[in-house]
């Protein structure tokens, strides 16, 4: 699984996005001012001093001076910012300066799983969210028809728009894999060839990466319902903890398809060994009925057959070939009742 950042370079001033939406009461039809570029950054520390105001910052990947223009318009502590533009995160949460960080990962598929990073920052009135192109916000389920409704009821309800869209995204790639595992196991079953295992490994692969995107996620949203954290309102615990029962049963999910995977390789395996158990028995069978040939041959030798029985030479040979060969058809008759050949 590859991870997609996509953090402009710092020499790239103008390379990312930054859009501003404010939900005030002067707004626009749905109540939300949208604000985009150099004037969004002008007007972001005035935005974020109106009264009953939410702010929502969106940097598309940003260039440094961009990020710490916007950290300075919100008064984030540098840390933040550059947690923001290293990238390379795992899934957490972090508190600094009454400020809360959260890192989770938006995943895709395209030939392979690949994620991509989504920083969120959380004030008093705002929320800040950085990420890559490939990912658009306002696409997501909640925010499609518009982000007026959820964006009036605070950044805290807009965090649990976004994490919830994103969530709910990784349950199609839990059933991919696990609709993957069970084709693999029947073809297992059929027949364990080199180009089967190689999928396994492949599944087994895919399996970690989705699991170490995804289960993190666990712990930053079982600290946002259980924390008494004062930005996020008491009415909303009730939307994060419906995110971290999602949480849990797909974190248990993939551990049941890890088990299914480690299950399937064993089978594999198993059946290897018994395929060449059934090869040596084979071959043990046939060694069997030479072992017959060779010493009837190994008594008399063939030259020797005609006088071998004191007869003439045409009888005896072929007196010696039939005892052979009736020797021979008997063991391979014991043999294929016993399964041997």
């Amino acid at each position: 699984m590859s991870s997609t950042l996509n953090r402009a370079s710092p020499s790239s001033p103008s390379a990312g996005t930054i859009r501003v939406a404010v939900a005030t009461g002067d707004g626009g039809s749905d109540g939300v001012r949208d604000l985009e570029g150099a004037d969004a950054l002008a007007a972001l520390p005035a935005l974020c001093r109106e009264p009953d105001a939410s702010v929502w910052v969106d940097l598309v990947t940003p260039s440094a001076d961009q990020a710490q223009a916007v950290g300075a318009a919100l008064a984030l502590h540098p840390l933040i910012v550059e947690d923001v533009l290293e990238g390379n995160q795992r899934a957490k949460i972090e508190t600094t300066d009454g400020v809360i960080h959260i890192v989770l990962f938006h995943l895709t598929y395209d030939e392979k799983v690949a994620t991509s990073e989504l920083d969120i920052v959380m004030g008093p009135g705002y929320l800040l969210t950085v990420h890559a192109a490939t990912w658009d916000p306002r696409d997501s389920n909640k925010l499609r028809s518009g982000i007026g409704p959820v964006l009036r009821r605070g950044p805290d309800h807009l965090l649990w728009a976004l994490a919830d869209d994103i969530v709910d995204g990784y349950f199609p790639f839990a059933d991919r894999l696990g609709d993957a595992i069970d084709a693999v196991q029947d073809r297992v079953v059929q027949k364990a060839t080199p180009e089967v295992l190689e999928q396994l490994f492949l599944l087994k692969r895919e399996l970690i990466e989705v699991r170490r995107a995804v289960s993190p996620v666990r712990e930053v949203f079982n600290q946002l319902t259980n924390r008494d954290i004062t930005l996020i309102d008491e009415e909303e615990l009730v939307y994060y903890r419906d995110i971290y029962d999602h949480i849990i049963r797909l974190t248990d999910e993939l551990d049941n398809y890890r088990e299914l995977a480690s299950a399937t390789l064993d089978v594999y395996l198993s059946t290897i060994n018994n395929n060449l158990s059934i090869i040596m028995k084979r071959l043990t069978g046939v060694t069997v009925i030479l072992a017959g040939i060779g010493a009837v041959a190994g008594i008399f030798g063939m030259s020797e057959a005609g006088t071998a029985l004191g007869g003439s030479e045409a009888p005896g040979f072929w007196l010696v070939t039939t005892i052979t060969v009736g020797i021979a058809a008997t063991a391979a008759i014991v043999l294929r009742r016993i399964d041997w050949i």
